[in-house]
């Protein structure tokens, strides 16, 4: 080992081992993940002052490299803290110390790095960092970990001999920079005008379920979505994981399912905050995803007595969206389908790599002669793969009749409406308005100045140009 190299992993041992003894640290810091920032910052000072009474001739950048690698190391996860910080990552993989850590990047898909944990009890240790964290165990008895960060990322852990290999981490992280309508419309995912068609529908409070595949881009495209509320409009949201990402302007309280802990005691579940939710004079009611009869009986029934809902459900068409949620274990009665204004299906070409709206859809229902009413699906637009386009496929039956009623548009007045909004979305795309505080700055002047918002978009100003007065 070179000698300069010798000499700097002595100091740093030595400041560590000093850092121990000087800095105390209670039980509750240990667990409260709100403290975790300023215990940082306690270590920080007191790395700094040691290190330069240690080496007076110390320079600034070279100070600043050690005492990040000490936190790194005695607060963090060492070296995957490089990867926890990289945007482009969307998930950390370490399968045991035999092998190399492997990540999946947003534009290569999965990749192997040249980090290599070092040990079994490293990995152990780092899982243990993260459960004291959440204020949980991992240990022999309880060798599962499954635990949501404050930043939003999502840690599970498997020990061994559970996890056969060796003791396993999987991270996945919630994205910094979601998408927004903007990179959909411009990665042809979806076209301005299923947006604007969608916009409307949002606004004047229909319901609308996402279907779609497993990586489909049904949380992704319901993200997207959420901008076209009305500001005045109060949401709950209710996930397993917190995956939605709302602008600041919105009226939002979003809600977290809770694991038991290891007594089985403490779980919150989506049902649990599903029925608190009404009591909490929501406008719009957000779901993750139904996957359970109770679940979508109390959403269902929400939709009937005037809650704006949206959900996900995993489903390939419209079609079988009916039938998925008709039939067990979903399993609600046909005629709760009816509150149901649009089922937007998300379609994901594994070998091109893309991810499109495949169906653009709507309930309808007929009666048997029985007496009982029967849904089936009215597709509006659907995607051509060969062309890679999404088109017309029949007119709408439910949706438009539907929009009339509420807000006594006639056909001509909504089509106006539905262009209007394309030209604004249209805008967006031209200007490169993407981040989600810049597309909801827009929308919320739609809703407070839709004039203003209209001259500006005519003279195709940019996104600085909407904040001057004329």
């Amino acid at each position: 080992m070179p000698r300069q190299i010798l000499e700097s992993y002595k100091i740093k041992c030595e400041v560590r081992n000093i850092l121990i003894t000087e800095v105390q640290i209670s039980a509750k810091e240990i667990i409260d993940p709100k403290i975790v920032d300023t215990l940082k910052e306690r270590f920080r000072k007191k790395a700094s002052d040691i290190l330069v009474s240690k080496l007076t001739a110390i320079d600034t950048q070279t100070k600043d490299f050690l005492i990040n690698h000490l936190i790194r190391e005695m607060l963090g996860l060492g070296k995957i803290e490089f990867l926890l910080n990289d945007l482009n990552i969307e998930e950390i993989v370490i399968n045991s110390a035999n092998e190399p850590v492997r990540i999946y990047h947003k534009n290569y898909g999965w990749i192997e790095t040249n980090i290599i944990v070092e040990t079994e009890s490293q990995i152990q240790n780092y899982s243990n960092i993260i459960a004291r964290r959440v204020g949980r165990q991992i240990n022999t008895l309880n060798p599962l970990l499954d635990a949501h960060l404050l930043t939003g990322d999502r840690f599970n852990a498997v020990l061994y001999p559970i996890s056969s290999k060796g003791n396993s981490i999987t991270i996945r992280k919630f994205s910094r920079d979601p998408w927004t309508v903007t990179d959909f419309i411009k990665n042809k995912t979806v076209n301005s005008e299923i947006m604007s068609i969608i916009w409307l529908a949002m606004q004047y409070e229909m319901n609308m379920i996402i279907s779609g595949g497993t990586a489909s881009g049904k949380t992704s495209f319901l993200n997207v979505c959420m901008p076209f509320i009305p500001p005045n409009h109060r949401i709950i949201s209710i996930e397993d994981t917190r995956e939605l990402q709302l602008p600041s302007y919105l009226y939002w309280c979003p809600l977290v399912t809770r694991l038991p802990n290891p007594e089985g005691k403490g779980e919150v579940n989506m049902l649990d905050l599903l029925i608190n939710s009404l009591r909490m004079r929501p406008d719009r009611i957000i779901l993750g995803e139904v996957r359970r009869k109770k679940d979508a009986e109390v959403l269902f029934e929400s939709m009937h007595t005037g809650h704006s809902v949206y959900t996900t459900v995993h489903a390939n068409n419209v079609t079988e969206t009916i039938q998925r949620l008709v039939n067990p274990p979903i399993e609600i009665p046909e005629n709760l389908l009816d509150a149901v204004q649009l089922n937007v299906v998300m379609f994901r070409d594994r070998r091109r790599g893309i991810r499109r709206i495949y169906q653009l859809g709507e309930f309808i229902g007929g009666e048997q002669e029985s007496g009982k009413l029967t849904m089936r699906g009215n597709i509006l637009y659907r995607w051509k793969p060969t062309t890679d386009e999404i088109i017309k496929h029949g007119e709408s039956v439910k949706l438009f009749e539907e929009l009339s009623r509420h807000t006594g548009f006639n056909q001509n007045e909504i089509d106006n409406d539905i262009k209007e909004k394309q030209d604004i979305l249209d805008w967006l795309v031209k200007k490169n308005i993407r981040s989600v505080e810049q597309v909801g700055y827009v929308m919320n002047l739609f809703y407070t100045n839709k004039e203003e918002l209209i001259k500006k978009v005519k003279k195709n100003v940019d996104f600085e140009g909407l904040k001057k007065n004329d």
